[in-house]
C-alpha cells in the first residue's frame, strides 16, 4: 500500500510539473499577443472580470505571485495588482516572471510537500488549510480562466491572429 501511495505522489507532481510548464508556455503566447496589440488597446472599456485588457493582466500577475509568496510561507504576501506602476510591458514580463517563479517551485517540491497542507490567509486576512496540489491546480486553472477573458477582450479589439493555448497543442509539441 505504501509503495502505492508513493507513485501516486510521483505521479502527482509530474502532472503538477507539467501544467505548471503548460502555465509558462500559454502565458508566453498570450503575453506576445498583447504586447503586439500596443497600449491604447490594453486600456479600451469592456464588458468582463475586470474593465480592461491592463486590469485583467494586472489582477492575473497579482494572483499568481500573491500564491507562489504563500507556498513560500510569506508571512505577508504582498498584492502587487492595484498597485503596479509599471508599464504594460513590465506587467506582462512580471506576469510571465511569476508564472515561471511558480515552475521552479513546483520543480524544487519535494513529493511529500505536494501533498502536505499551507496555512495561508487571503488578503481580508481570513486563515484558510489548502493542500499544496489543490493550489496549485487553482492557480493553474485560475489563469487558464483569465487567459480566455482575455482571448475575448483581444477579439473585442479587432485581433484576428489569436494564438491557440490550449493544453492538447502543448503536449503535442
Amino acid at each position: 500500500m505504501y509503495y502505492f501511495a508513493v507513485k501516486l505522489q510521483d505521479t502527482m507532481k509530474e502532472l503538477l510539473l507539467q501544467y505548471a510548464e503548460y502555465n509558462v508556455w500559454a502565458n508566453k503566447k498570450i503575453i506576445d499577443a498583447l504586447l503586439a496589440l500596443g497600449e491604447p488597446g490594453v486600456d479600451q472599456v469592456m464588458a468582463s472580470s475586470f474593465p480592461t485588457i491592463r486590469k485583467t493582466v494586472h489582477h492575473t500577475m497579482a494572483a499568481e505571485h500573491t500564491w507562489l509568496q504563500r507556498l513560500q510561507l510569506v508571512e505577508h504576501p504582498v498584492w502587487v495588482g492595484n498597485d503596479f506602476t509599471g508599464s504594460f510591458e513590465d506587467a506582462c514580463s512580471f506576469w510571465g516572471n511569476a508564472s515561471k517563479d511558480m515552475l521552479a517551485f513546483v520543480a524544487a517540491c519535494h513529493t511529500d510537500a505536494i501533498s502536505a497542507s499551507s496555512h495561508y490567509k487571503d488578503r481580508s486576512g481570513n486563515a484558510y488549510e489548502t493542500p499544496v496540489n489543490e493550489i496549485l491546480h487553482h492557480v493553474f486553472n485560475h489563469s487558464t480562466y483569465h487567459r480566455g477573458q482575455l482571448v475575448t477582450m483581444m477579439r473585442t479589439c479587432g485581433v484576428t491572429e489569436i494564438p491557440g493555448t490550449d493544453f492538447i497543442g502543448f503536449v503535442r509539441l
